[in-house]
């Protein structure tokens, strides 16, 4: 069979895969190129587009939704007769700065910050938001640089980081970003709840069911319309500024006079104050004196002499203290350290004196008591999700006029903006508040412990903090479905796909039923510290890969990292990627290593599942960095023996239709390889370069497919050349790259070669094997590879046999243990033969064997088989004959083909072959065939070759008869190598008749060409009647060690 590639029509040039390339249409359009001052260019104007043109068309961009299309592929070629686009018109102000103050002032500020700096005190509150803080404004420069490394388009975060660091990474982080933007809603829908819930004193179950209403009629609004949550988000924003300035305003007004809220105490126990009327053991009813609210609460009658009261109520005083000292009282003395507790410990003020006893465990209720346990930790992961919402300028990329301005200095102004608010807001809150007021609203009246300091009132603080949790929310409710929606478009998480869909206007219906039930899993907690580090894991991850992808970039100074912010450097990202991993793990140890859990999980799907894309990403180019880094340390010399592993060169053979002749051997070397080291599939393709590109583009594709179906982890490489022989040295030369060379050559066995028409077919496998040798390679034919098992079957039993005859540097001995690191052959039992000659002590050589395999650490029986001197037999000189006569009447006659074919069978004895199908290369170059020069000349006629050929077979039928007579001395090798090769192939058969695999010693061919047909009959008589054969040929260096 003979392949030979096709010429395209036209030149052999293809069309380059580029987004701003153009595509041929028609003759006529291509009219339109042609100018008279580029007639050098007119023939490539159709593909290559002049300046102009590209111009346009990228003036013409627009960003689109993320995930919508690929935004690298190029618009179609009508774009310009399409609607120009609205263009995006806000600013810095209006784009970034604003909506990233809606997103990071929230529901931890006004509910959380005053505990926080009740608990931690001044010092370690500071340092707390100075952490936080740090985290953001690091991760914002990295971001800034990625975000002005070319156009962002709409996508925000999860749009940088995957193009940044690859699918694998951009759809783990991304989902977790989801996840973490869809639990901030849960988590500002509870702080609405409690806002309202807390002056109300009812909790946890109610803050279910009323939270699980408001996350409802939230969902319904974004559902029914963004735009309304566009428009209502100035509105929400103006609330957060108002609050916040109340409560500076009321700071001030604290200094001349101070509110009142006063504190009732017990000893120095704080009272819960809602549970009675007035602060004091009795009160004056007309001129009498009768116990109060109080009394009855800790004593059991209403008679002051008789009652039994609580021994703590009896034995301490009852006072009353103001809360809110004011901003020049000094009182920051007090709380400038920290006072951690545990969980139902009451909250006492260590200033004032009581008398320690005892009281009734019936009374704990009436005492504030706290109801989690705190530490630093726990702090920081609470206060963590109030430094977030930096990503909210870029999520907004698409409607920035100059995003690459308006994201670093909007993004870097709102967090340092609301860093300052922090520090300053927990300054002032430690000069004005008592530490027992602002870590517990339960002392005044279920009031925000925030909104009594405010002014004019503290209903400021309740509406104005409740609107900006509930636009908060419903920012966060708007953009994790589009989020997921992104992702699913892109198509890398199969199972997501479904959320790619939405309603006809593009909205993400079904993205946003799941991020509603997500939701209300979070409500279900119904505790917003509990909500709140399990958001600030899936932030800080996001943020650390962000941080990452920009260290990345930096360190491989790709061509393409050119970013306009220039305010960056690759330490600063490692920091602020420290910083992130460090804070996970503070805030909360066992929901990071679940977070990163889940993050690896998605990971490793979508590398093992997902749709591959090549987005460019820093990944790929830290890939490259590592392999030329290891490539260069490989080149220091060879590998030692205990490395030494086949590193595979297969040729494989394809047919007329492009596709592999023989799978098997793909199956062969991944049973061998098992996912290790080096394999590389080569073919030839006989033809010009020029006119075969296409074919082997689709060679290539074909072999990387049957490589898949095969699991062989490997390259492919498909050369075209105009003779295959020439093709098959320059793979064997070419192939590999500085230490990552292969050292072994796997063939298939020419079938058929007997029945061909010509000599290539055996030729071109002869020469194969003179060049691994002269290139130092090993070489493996498997024979018969259409019997080998494949991966889907399991041997149960039975034996690998080696027959070890020459040495080789023990590769013979290390294929079996190779190949029993596969399923497949895992079972198999491996046996040595060796043999021994008349003068050899057999039973010495056994002894010997046995003792080197258990150095080597190889498990196997061993046995020697003797082979006595006999006389050259019968059927030897039959075989030789034969084959000396076959060979001379091919050489020295034209025939017809169809008389050729009947010569061929009547002289062919090879009649145990197993296997009859094409030659392996039989698309072999064009080769003149030798004939001898009177002959060529020579007309022949029906009589005249019948008469010929009674003629020959007259004369064989006499040779046979003396067959024990000498032959001339210039057959005499022959006879020897036959006899060899008859008597070794009797003794194989024999003893493994009945083996799963037989790994045999090649013998090299002949030094002389004229013997190289004799070669290959050498070969057949050799594996005769064998059911799967390895000839293997060793590449001349020690492949095997005894030492550690």
């Amino acid at each position: 069979m003979r392949f030979k590639c096709h010429p395209p029509s036209g030149h052999g040039n293809h069309k380059e895969d580029s987004p701003f390339l153009s595509s041929p249409d028609s003759a006529s359009k291509r009219n339109d190129y042609y100018d008279k001052n580029l007639a050098l260019f007119e023939e490539e104007l159709d593909i290559r587009p002049k300046v102009s043109s590209l111009l346009s068309r990228l003036v013409s961009y627009t960003n689109v939704t993320q995930g919508a299309k690929e935004h690298e592929e190029a618009e179609s070629a009508d774009a310009s007769r399409r609607q120009m686009p609205k263009s995006p018109n806000m600013g810095t102000l209006m784009g970034v700065y604003l909506p990233c103050l809606q997103n990071i002032f929230g529901v931890i500020l006004f509910l959380r910050l005053t505990w926080i700096v009740g608990t931690a005190g001044v010092v370690q509150s500071f340092l707390i938001v100075l952490m936080c803080c740090s985290c953001t404004m690091l991760t914002a420069i990295s971001m800034s640089a990625i975000a002005t490394n070319g156009v962002v388009p709409a996508g925000g975060a999860y749009f940088m980081i995957s193009r940044s660091l690859g699918p694998e990474f951009g759809g783990a982080v991304g989902l977790c970003f989801y996840l973490g933007t869809t639990f901030a809603a849960a988590m500002y829908i509870l702080g609405a709840i409690e806002i309202f819930l807390v002056r109300s004193g009812a909790m946890l179950n109610n803050m279910r069911v009323y939270g699980t209403i408001c996350l409802t009629l939230m969902a319904v609004v974004v559902f029914v319309g963004v735009k309304y949550v566009n428009k209502f988000a100035s509105l929400f924003l103006a609330c957060v500024i108002i609050s916040i300035v109340s409560i500076y305003a009321g700071a001030i007004k604290s200094i001349f006079h101070p509110p009142e809220f006063p504190i009732c105490m017990l000893g120095n126990r704080t009272l819960v104050r809602d549970l009675f009327d007035v602060c004091g053991k009795t009160v004056v009813v007309g001129n009498d004196t009768v116990p109060s609210q109080l009394w009855k609460n800790f004593c059991s009658s209403e008679n002051s002499s008789s009652a039994h009261c609580d021994e703590y109520f009896l034995q301490n005083n009852v006072t009353e203290i103001q809360s809110i000292p004011g901003l020049a009282s000094g009182i920051i003395k007090e709380n400038m350290w920290g006072d951690y507790m545990d969980k139902g410990q009451i909250l006492e003020k260590a200033s004032l004196s009581s008398v320690d006893v005892h009281g009734s465990m019936e009374t704990f209720g009436f005492y504030v008591s706290a109801d989690i346990a705190t530490s630093f930790t726990l702090l920081v992961g609470i206060f963590f999700p109030s430094a977030t919402g930096i990503m909210a300028g870029s999520n907004r990329s698409g409607d920035l006029r100059d995003a690459q301005k308006s994201i670093p200095i909007g993004t870097i102004l709102a967090i340092t903006t609301t860093s300052l608010v922090c520090i300053l807001f927990a300054h002032v809150v430690s000069h004005v508040f008592l530490r027992i007021l602002f870590r517990f609203g339960d002392a005044v009246s279920k009031n925000l412990v925030v909104g009594t300091l405010s002014w004019p009132s503290p209903w400021v603080i309740v509406i104005g903090s409740f609107f900006s949790t509930v636009g908060a929310g419903l920012q966060s409710l708007t953009g994790a479905p589009r989020l997921l929606q992104a992702i699913a478009k892109d198509n890398i998480i199969p199972f997501l796909r479904v959320f790619g869909h939405g309603k006809a206007n593009g909205e993400p219906t079904w993205a946003l039923l799941l991020t509603g039930l997500i939701a209300e899993l979070g409500i279900l907690i119904a505790s917003l510290d509990m909500v709140a580090p399990i958001l600030s894991m899936f932030f800080l991850m996001c943020y650390l890969f962000v941080n990452l992808a920009c260290a990345v970039q930096t360190l491989l100074r790709t061509p393409n990292w050119r970013p306009r912010f220039r305010y960056y450097h690759w330490a600063l990202s490692f920091l602020g990627m420290s910083m992130c991993l460090a804070l996970m793990f503070i805030s909360s140890w066992y929901y990071a290593i679940v977070a990163m859990g889940i993050a690896g999980m998605i990971y490793k799907y979508i590398e093992y599942q997902g749709a591959e894309k090549e987005w460019g990403d820093g990944i790929r180019g830290l890939s490259l960095s590592a392999a030329r880094y290891a490539l260069l340390r490989l080149e220091a010399g060879p590998p030692h023996t205990k490395n030494w592993r086949p590193q595979l060169l297969v040729l494989l053979k394809l047919d007329e239709d492009l596709h592999v002749k023989y799978p098997r051997m793909l199956t062969f070397a991944s049973q061998l390889k098992a996912g290790k080291g080096l394999t590389i599939v080569g073919s030839v393709i006989q033809g010009n370069f020029l006119e075969c590109y296409g074919e082997t583009q689709a060679s290539e594709q074909a072999i990387k497919n049957m490589m898949e179906i095969e699991r062989v982890k490997g390259f492919c490489q498909v050369v075209v050349a105009s003779k295959v022989r020439e093709g098959i040295a320059q793979l064997i030369q070419s192939c590999g790259l500085g230490g990552m060379k292969h050292n072994t050559v796997v063939m298939g066995w020419p079938y058929g070669w007997r029945q061909s028409e010509d000599p290539r077919a055996w030729k071109s496998f002869i020469n194969t094997v003179r060049c691994t040798t002269a290139a130092h390679l090993a070489l493996m034919v498997p024979k018969n590879v259409s019997f080998y098992p494949s991966n889907h079957e399991r041997f149960s039993d039975g034996y690998i046999d080696v027959w070890w005859i020459v040495h080789d540097g023990g590769m013979l001995m290390l294929l079996p243990f190779l190949l029993k690191q596969h399923k497949v052959w895992r079972k198999c039992k491996m046996r040595i033969f060796t043999v021994a000659q008349m003068d050899d002590n057999s039973i010495q050589m056994k002894k010997d064997l046995a003792t080197f395999l258990y150095q080597l650490r190889l498990e196997a029986e061993v046995e020697v088989v003797e082979m006595h001197d006999s006389d050259i037999s019968a059927y030897t000189y039959e075989r030789t004959l034969m084959m000396e006569q076959r060979s001379q009447m091919l050489k020295q006659m034209r025939l017809s083909s169809a008389e050729r074919d009947r010569e061929v069978q009547q002289y062919s004895l090879d009649r145990h072959s197993l296997i009859r199908m094409g030659s392996l290369y039989s698309d072999e170059e064009e080769e003149t065939i030798e004939v001898l020069p009177e002959k060529t000349q020579m007309t022949w006629t029906n009589e005249k070759i019948e008469a010929e050929r009674r003629n020959r077979i007259g004369k064989q039928e006499q040779e046979l008869e003396c067959h024990h007579c000498t032959l001339p001395t210039h057959d005499q090798s022959n006879v020897r190598r036959m006899h060899t090769a008859v008597k070794l192939n009797e003794v194989i058969v024999n003893k493994s008749h009945d083996a799963r695999l037989v790994l045999l010693n090649m013998p090299g061919p002949p030094r002389n060409p004229e013997g190289d047909e004799n070669y290959m009959e050498f070969l057949e008589v050799l594996t005769e009647g064998l059911e799967r054969v390895l000839l293997v040929r060793g590449g001349g260096r020690e492949v095997i060690t005894i030492y550690s």
